[in-house]
């Protein structure tokens, strides 16, 4: 089966309808990646076929749980999961924050390659930026721990309408992690998520400020 084949079937396995054009440049942005990878140590994940369910499909089975219009995504590294978010959901302004410089870069390459002019890239730590418009989802896949999440990323999302949602991409249910939140956000919901083609566990965790 051909990469495009195995796009579609984990697009429709997911529920989701994407145009023709927006599938080729989500396998264009993985071709992206693995060019990259070649010189810039991006992702330890080399094949396609493997990129394909742990990058692309990881990244598009949040989508029912997210809400914009303004996304930021801390710690993009090679730009998951919010490249997939903002080629999918033109109508989202999606931040990409990262802090490692090389990564940033790429993350410009890949907004002006793809054309991507909802997307913004902010070569930051997650504590030292303070845009002047807050955040509606504030999401990540690259924190180890809860905690240090809502620490450091805590005060992107919007205050004025309660309507801001903290939500952590996770392997195996973290445990340990949700019981030692600090007590400004509040568990909102912890999901299982299936996504097609792995066979790893994935969890998201929703907080909202308490």
């Amino acid at each position: 089966m051909s990469l495009a084949e195995s796009l579609a079937d984990g697009i429709a396995a997911l529920g989701l309808a994407l145009p023709q054009a927006t599938q080729a440049r989500l396998l264009q942005y993985l071709a992206l990646i693995r060019k990259w990878n070649q010189v810039h140590n991006l992702t330890a994940v080399r094949e396609p076929e493997t990129m394909l369910p742990r990058h692309l499909l990881d990244s598009l089975a949040v989508l029912p749980h997210i809400a914009g219009p303004r996304i930021v995504d801390v710690g993009s590294g090679a730009g998951l999961p919010g490249i997939p978010l903002a080629l999918v959901r033109p109508d989202w302004h999606v931040v990409l924050l990262e802090s490692n410089h090389k990564k940033a870069v790429f993350l410009q390459q890949a907004r002006i390659e793809l054309q991507l002019e909802n997307v913004e890239v902010v070569a930051e730590r997650a504590e030292n930026f303070h845009p002047e418009a807050k955040f509606n989802t504030v999401i990540s896949r690259a924190f180890s721990d809860l905690t240090d999440f809502v620490q450091l990323a805590g005060h992107l999302c919007v205050e004025e309408d309660s309507s801001g949602r903290l939500v952590a991409m996770k392997g195996v249910y973290p445990h340990e992690e949700l019981a030692q939140i600090p007590p400004q956000f509040m568990i909102e919901k912890t999901l299982s998520v299936a996504v097609p083609g792995l066979e790893a566990e994935r969890h998201l965790v929703v907080l909202r400020r308490a």
